[in-house]
Order: structure tokens, then sequence, then C-alpha cells
């Protein structure tokens, strides 16, 4: 038998999810800043790194920091509006994958938001932060590395669910791999600037790169 009540909670959870998430952040910020539309300059994105782009180095992090906050916020606010004792992993899980969503096809600006890097990585350290810190060790190593951003999200959240197999549920397994596969059709013009040789380093402008 269905458990209405638990379909419910899911519904909810998702909806209030993604209305979160759906927030942009970096916009709002670069647009109090007198900066103008984020969307207008080097990738058009309106995440962290683009925001690096113009030169503020505060308004990148605060954009990091929000955006990322959104979606464990989403995470931990299921979590705790179904109790949190013995709640069940899922609402957590699908109100943080729904978050992603908001970020990236946000319905204030007509489907067309960011990534989803920061808010993935949110949602990540507030359902399994074990994973988590590691997901966030894998991005800093191969940054540090490489300078590619986007070869460090990628990495960071394709190991994800490898990470989460001995350290989560089975459902942050399922979960943390579809954010994954979200994040690489995210990056998809990403991997093919990889692939060319002129993607855009960590701190460096869009028109200088190449």
């Amino acid at each position: 038998m269905v458990d209405m009540a638990f379909l419910s909670a899911l519904g909810l959870t998702a909806v209030a999810g993604y209305l979160l998430g759906a927030v942009p952040f970096g916009l709002v910020l670069t647009r109090l800043a007198g900066l103008g539309d984020i969307r207008t300059i080097g990738s058009g994105n309106i995440g962290a790194t683009n925001v690096l782009r113009t030169g503020r180095k505060d308004l990148a992090l605060a954009t990091l920091l929000l955006d990322s906050g959104k979606g464990a916020i989403a995470a931990l606010g299921a979590r705790a509006l179904a109790g949190w004792d013995g709640v069940d992993p899922a609402l957590p899980v699908v109100a943080g994958v729904a978050a992603v969503i908001g970020h990236n096809y946000p319905v204030w600006l007509r489907f067309k938001g960011g990534k989803g890097v920061a808010t993935t990585l949110g949602v990540i350290l507030a359902t399994a932060w074990p994973v988590g810190a590691l997901a966030c060790l894998t991005w800093l190593a191969m940054a540090a590395a490489f300078r590619y951003s986007s070869l460090a999200a990628l990495t960071a959240l394709t190991l994800a669910p490898v990470y989460a197999v001995p350290l989560a549920a089975p459902v942050h397994v399922a979960g943390f791999a579809l954010l994954g596969l979200l994040a690489w059709w995210r990056h998809r013009d990403n991997v093919r600037r990889l692939r060319a040789g002129t993607e855009t380093k960590i701190g460096q402008k869009k028109a200088d790169a190449g």
C-alpha cells in the first residue's frame, strides 16, 4: 500500500527545495554591487566561478557560501521538518536534488541558471558529511593541480557516489550519482573546451582564455 503521507512529504520537500535552490545569489549580489548582469560577462553563468571574473573575490566567496548553503538548508530543512530521529534519508536527498535543479533551472530566470556545483556540494555535506568532505578535498586537489574549476567539479562529483558506497546509504549513492550526471550535462560545453585546450582557468578572464 502506498504511503500517501510519505509521498506528500516528498512532494512538499521537493517543491520547497526547488524554490530555495532557484534563488540566484550570484546575480543578486553582483547587481547590488553595481556590477550589472553577471550573465553578460565571462561564461554567462550565475555561479561563484563567473562572479570571480568580475575581480570581486569577496562577492565570489559570498556566492559560493550562499549557493552551497541553500543546498544544505534545503536538505537539513527537510530533515528537521520530518523529525531528526528516524527520518527517512530519502527526504533530505530529494530536497537537496530539487535545490540543485532549482539552481540550474530557476523559474525566475526562465530556467536558465548555473551549473550547480556549489549547491551540490552543500547537499552532499548536509546529507552525508564524510562523503562531502572527501568531495571537497577532491575538488581542492584537482583545482590546485590543474586550475580548471570544471575539471575539479566533474572529478569531485563523479567520485562522490563512489565515496558514498562504504560511507552512506544506498539512497545517497543514487542521489549523488544523479547529481553527478546532471553536472556532466551542465558542463558539456566545458568538456568540449577541455578537450580542445581552450577552457578558462580559475582566475582567468574569459577574453584571455586560449
